[in-house]
């Protein structure tokens, strides 16, 4: 423990509290006010979410979230705020409440942050967590990988696709480990390593010398097949302590020239044509995206390199149709099977897995239209023959359910029709009824008119004769 008086203007705040600073300098002291709960810490890239009240050392308040009504949130250890904050919040537990003494050198040092903050200012701040949680690192932010970093790597640069990585990883499910290995492989090789896809996602957000903690949704982990080998159930969240010892990225498409583009155009193709062969139609279609990336806007080409990198993107778009088809995806299938078109417009498998794309969406006319194309250019494919045959089957079908289901709304409509026109009928008859009763009742009421008058008229005369 520490303490200091540090006056100002005639006022103080006493300074006490320990000192959190790495370099032990004295540069931020914490003084804990409530005492948190639980034994867990934020860390590095963990979001937590705070309430705070910061003065100066005279007492004067610069700056306050609960003024705001909004807790402030951040992202520990990422430079979002000042250095002091960092190191403090990184020491305390959900509910706790303390005290920073930040020195200039944490703060905003001798620039100060006017109008509010004077130069070299020592500045005090009454910090409340609130909760935190592990960082989401999935392009969608769908929460199926979030990262929780252990010790915070070197550098800027993070492993790319194809990039050979040396990892150190241990895979844990409700607390058993299954999967404990120190293994060397190119990102996208994870499959024949039986590393789930969220392994090697992970691992291209990792710096060198990270080591962090994983949990892993089961989009992202070994989904609803599970693991036998690993004995993990279909649907099992999956957690993941990740060591990237070293890697070295592979080339991007901009760093190199086109010869070399080519080249690694054919090994990737055979890579990606291997794994088709064994059934991994992912690992497939990510080797066959590359090729894509690569060669689909180099515009440079010329003769034989031109003729060469327009098979390689025909082979690829037509190797991705496959792949997707085999996934069950139809939608990339069709992107696919329309980009080799634009490369060769009568290709034949082209023009079929168009063809069988559409079946599956059940655009049956328009997959019909593909397998009689492909009839046309190539009379002998049996097999656009057959699915000719199959869409008709399934068109007609679709005229028999339609025509039933039109027929039905007709007997419908011509029910209501007819409901409608007895409810009519109905109140026609019930207002022709209303109408005889009232001229009934008239006819009473005159009756009785005529009654009245004609008994006063017999009264008149009864009076002129008494007269």
């Amino acid at each position: 423990m520490t303490a200091e008086e540090v006056a100002n203007d005639g006022n103080s705040i006493p300074m006490e509290g320990e000192d959190i600073t790495p370099k032990k300098d004295g540069g931020v002291l914490k003084l804990v006010k409530k005492e948190g709960t639980g034994t867990e810490l934020p860390m590095t890239g963990d979001k937590v979410f705070v309430h705070y009240v910061g003065t100066l050392l005279d007492g004067t308040q610069f700056d306050s979230s609960r003024d705001r009504g909004e807790k402030f949130s951040f992202e520990l250890g990422k430079g979002q705020v000042i250095k002091a904050w960092d190191i403090g919040v990184a020491t305390m537990r959900v509910g706790e409440i303390c005290q920073l003494f930040c020195k200039p050198m944490y703060a905003y040092g001798a620039a100060g942050s006017p109008p509010k903050i004077p130069p070299n200012a020592t500045l005090v701040f009454q910090v409340e967590l609130f909760e935190f949680h592990g960082e989401d690192i999935t392009e969608d932010e769908d929460g199926g990988i979030i990262r929780r970093i252990v010790t915070k790597g070197e550098g800027y640069t993070k492993p790319n696709e194809g990039a050979s990585v040396e990892v150190h990883v241990e895979g844990n499910y409700e607390g058993c480990v299954f999967d404990d290995r120190d293994l060397k492989f190119d990102v996208g090789d994870g499959d024949s390593l039986d590393l789930p896809p969220g392994v090697e996602k992970a691992l291209q957000a990792m710096e060198q010398g990270e080591e962090a903690l994983f949990t892993i949704k089961p989009k992202y982990g070994f989904g609803n097949a599970g693991h036998a080998k690993f004995n993990i159930p279909p649907g099992a969240t999956l957690q993941y302590k990740i060591k990237l010892t070293a890697f070295e990225k592979a080339k991007e498409s901009w760093e190199m020239n086109t010869s070399e583009k080519l080249e690694q155009s054919v090994i990737i193709k055979e890579k990606g044509t291997q794994y088709f062969k064994d059934g991994k139609y992912k690992q497939a279609a990510v080797q066959y995206k590359r090729i894509v990336s690569w060669l689909e806007h180099e515009s440079s080409l010329q003769g034989e390199e031109e003729e060469k990198a327009k098979a390689l993107r025909l082979a690829a778009h037509l190797n991705l149709s496959m792949c997707y088809l085999k996934l069950q995806e139809p939608n990339p299938a069709l992107e696919n099977c329309d980009k080799a078109l634009e490369l060769d417009a009568n290709n034949e498998k082209a023009l079929f897995r168009r063809g069988e794309a559409l079946f599956v969406m059940k655009e049956f006319d328009r997959a019909k239209d593909d397998f009689q194309h492909v009839i046309q250019l190539y009379p002998a494919n049996k097999a656009a023959k057959s699915q000719v045959l199959l869409c008709q089957k399934h068109i007609k079908e679709q005229h028999e359910k339609d025509k039933r289901l039109y027929a039905n709304m007709f007997q419908k409509f011509a029910e209501r029709d007819a409901k409608k026109e007895v409810e009519q009928a109905t109140k026609e008859t019930d207002s022709a009824m209303d109408i005889e009763e009232n001229a009934k009742k008239e006819a009473v009421q005159a009756k009785k008119g005529t009654d009245s008058a004609m008994e006063v008229e017999e009264n008149g005369a009864q009076e002129q004769t008494a007269a």
